[in-house]
């Protein structure tokens, strides 16, 4: 047996089946920090202002940032036990089905998916990222993600809580080639092609792959598939240039200077649809619930007739406890309150420097989340985490359209 799958295996010994995770920090050079990561002050330009300031969190990920000059484990997430470290992607490599689970081992051989808190002090460029098919040109895979507006994390909207989405019906093919043309010519247009939705905290959004989004500025938890590829198609955001190579980064390099291919890559009829809302928006509903406790469905749906990933948000009222039994493994992440789950602590931190440990980030292997896993409340106020799931994991979750019932 190896080092890594000796601590993973002693890891889940011990933690009975749950593994401890440090945070992962991930800056964008191109983004402004929204600052309510709970990071401290000092540290949101930890790793040089060269490098951008932190603007992201991930979570159980086993997926590298696509960042130029990154770091070797940027993105990755960090197992921690009896003051030792591994990483979550070696520990899955090594134990396989008894982390995640035999049918997500066996179709992926790999953990697929990853999460993230997102925040940003404005709007970000108009963007997609690319399906499957697209991005296996370039060596990557393709990202489907969703958006979950947690109210713990959103106490203030920041400067512009609105996020474009898709295009606005009979917009043409050539009106956004134009746009591309204009890249060099002062700000390109493209959301006068486009609609703006007013972002409310506890509601969320399935964002297909190919499909335009100018995320706006309040915090946003990211369950997605485990990918970093993405297209910039705005070339100026708030007075700040977007480099060209943002929008060409992720296709081949023989249509870098092709805009009618870059159009093209974009699926119009999800780009363009009049019922757009209808069919991408999220509300919570209801799994489970019992005596001072609520299990909430926060993502859910199908892309492409798939079940990719799914996220549930629990509440557990003080001095109460459930007990939950998940068909998947899972990540979660305590937004607020404290706790334990079984018999490790949860705590909510209000500041964390750079680098320190904290007790809010778990992964649950995936027969120990069968088993079922105990939730208690040992705080004055609520205890609130978000946990998201891998494909095909919930074969009970409701369909999208479960929210407008």
């Amino acid at each position: 047996m190896s080092n890594t799958a000796q601590l993973a295996s002693d890891a889940l010994t011990a933690g009975n089946g749950i593994l401890r995770l440090a945070p992962t920090w991930v800056p964008r050079s191109f983004l402004q920090p929204g600052r309510r990561l709970k990071l401290h002050p000092d540290d949101y330009y930890a790793l040089g202002m060269h490098r951008g300031g932190i603007d992201e969190r991930w979570f159980g990920s086993t997926t590298e940032a696509a960042n130029e000059n990154r770091q070797e484990d940027e993105g990755l997430s960090w197992c921690v036990h009896n003051g030792q470290r591994f990483l979550l992607r070696d520990a899955v490599a090594e134990l396989k089905g008894q982390i995640i689970g035999d049918a997500i081992w066996d179709t992926y051989g790999k953990w697929p998916v990853y999460s993230k808190f997102f925040d940003n002090m404005g709007p970000i460029p108009h963007h997609m990222h690319q399906n499957a098919e697209q991005a296996a040109l370039v060596g990557q895979e393709g990202k489907p993600e969703s958006y979950y507006f947690p109210p713990q994390m959103n106490q203030i909207g920041n400067n512009f809580p609105y996020t474009f989405m898709g295009l606005e019906p009979g917009t043409t093919k050539q009106q956004v080639i134009d746009c591309l043309d204009r890249w060099n010519q002062g700000e390109n247009g493209i959301l006068d092609l486009s609609k703006a939705y007013r972002l409310k905290p506890g509601t969320g959004w399935l964002i297909p792959p190919c499909v335009l989004h100018a995320p706006g500025s309040l915090v946003t938890y990211e369950p997605q598939w485990g990918s970093d590829v993405f297209a910039m198609y705005q070339n100026l955001v708030e007075g700040r240039e977007v480099p060209r190579s943002l929008l060409t980064k992720d296709f081949p390099e023989e249509f870098h200077h092709d805009n009618a291919y870059m159009v093209d890559a974009l699926d119009w009829d999800r780009n363009v649809d009049p019922h757009f809302k209808d069919n991408n928006y999220l509300e919570p509903v209801v799994s489970e619930e019992g005596d001072g406790w609520c299990d909430r469905w926060v993502v859910y749906g199908r892309v492409d007739g798939r079940q990719l990933f799914t996220a549930k948000e629990l509440t557990v009222q003080p001095g109460a406890q459930c007990t939950l039994a998940d068909p998947g493994a899972y990540c979660w992440i305590t937004v607020q309150g404290s706790g334990r789950i079984d018999r490790m602590t949860l705590q909510s931190p209000v500041m964390i420097r750079f680098g320190e440990m904290t007790e809010d980030e778990v992964f649950v292997a995936a027969g120990r989340a069968a088993e079922g896993v105990t939730f208690e409340n040992t705080g004055t106020e609520p205890l609130v985490g978000l946990r998201y799931f891998g494909p095909d994991a919930q074969p009970d979750a409701p369909e999208q359209s479960a929210w407008r019932r």
